[in-house]
């Protein structure tokens, strides 16, 4: 018994050590493994980042290389890219409406088809358009659908015709070649537009202008130099006194410089400046101290480049953030880049902490907390991060209404104009600028860049001269006013409205700026008629009990002018 115990207690020992053997064994080859396989993961992730960066790089750059190419393409050759993305579009709609044709009747008679008919019966621009060439409308039969250069007419001065009425300001018989179509009439005008403006939902004060863009021809006005409070249209005269001012292609500048051990961050009014490109500057500044073996410094942060107020008379809104020339994505919270907000309560303090923990990322020891202090004149500058080129930020602000944004132009334009960039200043700066350009500015007050303040006041006449200079060709400067504005139905503050189940008539035709105060409904903007000619229009509101009730009656107006011929018949008279 004694050695049958013995030998099941030195198998036990052996079976023991063995086992003990093998973990050993298996815990240094996972030592040896473990080692290799965080390397190779590592390397997995640092190649599939790079992967992911190159193409990213890749896809920015050639976004980058096509607007490049696009706002250096002429107004012949962006129509050319527009008319060929709207031909493909109403392709698939005309595929769209091809397969839906087999669907059921009404009566006999689609309604889509009724409706073309009694709009072609009723309206005051029936069979004036001719058709398409080699295909003129006989007795019974109207003349086919108009070619595409009718359909967007050249922008341009209209030649003078030697014969009838084919001219300018004729009816549209004789010679309506592309380039010589002529305005709508007046009097046509007014029939079409009187019922609308004369809308219940609209408010007690109403002014009207519609103005043809080639001519700058006053085609239709109610009260138009009479001058009510614009809401956020008084934007457009903000964007053409800060393109006017400053260029489109300027830049505004947020610096890093030193002073001795102090490192100061200067705000030059960009209210655009994003987390990333804090961060960047933040490298460069950190690059060149490394230079000077710099590694400890004292941060300052440097606003002195507006004046007066940094708070709008509406007070603390998420509407508009404190009115400073730093910050850092216009003072918002929340991570949105345009619309209502909270904001930060200081947002150039908080814009200068961020820039101090970007610095110490970087490896430079930042002492103390950041202080407000105006940096000297000789003080060397380390980085500069420059903002968008101005018509890129004209066109965000008019596409969203931007009121940060609206605010930093109209000081812009002071800055331009040697005027303290304050909520005075800008207005004058801005008054003078347009005055110079021979706009009509009576009865005008410019309290504020934004159109938040209701102690602004401007007339339609004025807003539609604006539209009307920037469609000028020979001022190429200002075609962000245009290319900015919203599209009904589709882009910035217009993307929600000529919505509906039956949709507006307005959708894809309508550009304009919208205005929106309680009581103050307005829009301005631009459209191409039924016959292919471009108008441009405001219509500006007051008192009106509701909100969205006043916009349909807006929007309907503008649809109207986007549909209308508006010529009177050749019976007429």
């Amino acid at each position: 018994m004694h050695d049958t115990g013995s030998k099941v207690r030195g198998t036990a020992n052996r079976a023991y050590r063995s086992g003990l053997r093998a973990v050993r064994s298996a815990a240094a080859y996972a030592r040896t493994v473990a080692p290799r396989a965080r390397a190779l993961a590592a390397h997995t992730r640092t190649t599939a980042v790079r992967a992911n960066a190159r193409g990213r790089a890749a896809v920015h750059a050639a976004v980058h290389r096509a607007r490049r190419r696009w706002r250096a393409a002429s107004p012949q050759q962006r129509l050319t890219v527009r008319f060929t993305a709207a031909s493909t579009a109403l392709g698939l709609v005309a595929a769209l409406l091809a397969v839906a044709a087999a669907g059921p009747w009404d009566s006999g008679q689609r309604t889509a088809e009724r409706v073309r008919a009694a709009r072609q019966e009723r309206g005051s621009g029936a069979g004036h358009t001719p058709g398409t060439p080699g295909t003129p409308g006989t007795p019974g039969r109207p003349a086919g659908p108009p070619a595409a250069p009718q359909v967007l007419a050249a922008a341009g001065p209209v030649p003078e015709q030697g014969a009838g009425e084919g001219g300018p300001q004729g009816s549209g018989r004789g010679d309506t070649r592309p380039e010589q179509m002529p305005p709508p009439t007046a009097s046509a005008l007014a029939d079409t537009l009187e019922p609308l403006i004369e809308d219940g939902s609209l408010g007690a004060v109403r002014h009207a202008s519609v103005v043809d863009a080639v001519t700058g021809r006053q085609l239709f006005s109610r009260d138009a130099r009479g001058v009510s409070a614009p809401a956020s249209t008084i934007k457009l005269a903000t964007a053409v006194a800060a393109l006017t001012a400053r260029g489109e292609t300027y830049r505004i500048a947020t610096r890093a410089v030193r002073e001795d051990d102090r490192v100061t961050l200067v705000g030059g009014g960009d209210p655009t400046l994003s987390e990333k490109d804090l961060t960047a500057l933040a490298a460069r500044t950190a690059r060149a101290l490394d230079g000077s073996e710099v590694h400890t410094v004292r941060l300052r942060y440097d606003t002195s480049r507006y004046t007066g107020t940094e708070r709008h008379v509406i007070g603390p809104n998420e509407n508009l953030a404190r009115v400073t020339p730093l910050m850092v994505e216009e003072g918002r919270t929340d991570g949105s880049d345009h619309g209502p907000a909270p904001r930060a309560a200081d947002p150039a303090r908080e814009a200068a902490d961020a820039f101090a923990d970007a610095l110490e990322d970087k490896g430079v020891a930042v002492e103390g907390a950041p202080r407000e202090r105006t940096a000297g004149k000789q003080a060397a500058e380390l980085a500069v991060h420059r903002s968008a080129p101005l018509g890129a930020l004209v066109e965000r602000m008019l596409t969203h209404s931007d009121n940060d944004l609206a605010e930093a132009l109209a000081r812009q334009t002071a800055l331009a104009a040697g005027e303290p960039a304050g909520f005075r200043g800008a207005g004058r700066a801005v008054r003078h600028t347009l005055d110079r350009l021979g706009l009509p500015l009576k009865g005008a007050r410019f309290a504020d860049g934004s159109g938040l303040d209701r102690a602004d006041r401007l007339s339609p006449a004025l807003l539609t001269r604006l539209l009307v200079l920037a469609a000028d060709p020979d001022r190429p400067a200002l075609r962000t006013v245009l290319t900015g504005l919203p599209v009904a139905r589709f882009t910035g503050t217009l993307g929600s409205r000529y919505g509906g189940e039956r949709g507006e008539p307005g959708a894809g035709l309508v550009r304009a700026k919208t205005g929106t105060l309680t009581g103050v409904n307005t829009l301005a903007g631009t459209v191409v008629d039924a016959d292919g000619r471009m108008l441009a229009f405001a219509f500006l509101t007051t008192g009106a009990g509701a909100r969205e009730a006043a916009q349909r009656s807006l929007d309907r107006l503008a649809s109207a002018l986007a549909n209308c011929g508006c010529r009177d018949s050749p019976s007429a008279g």
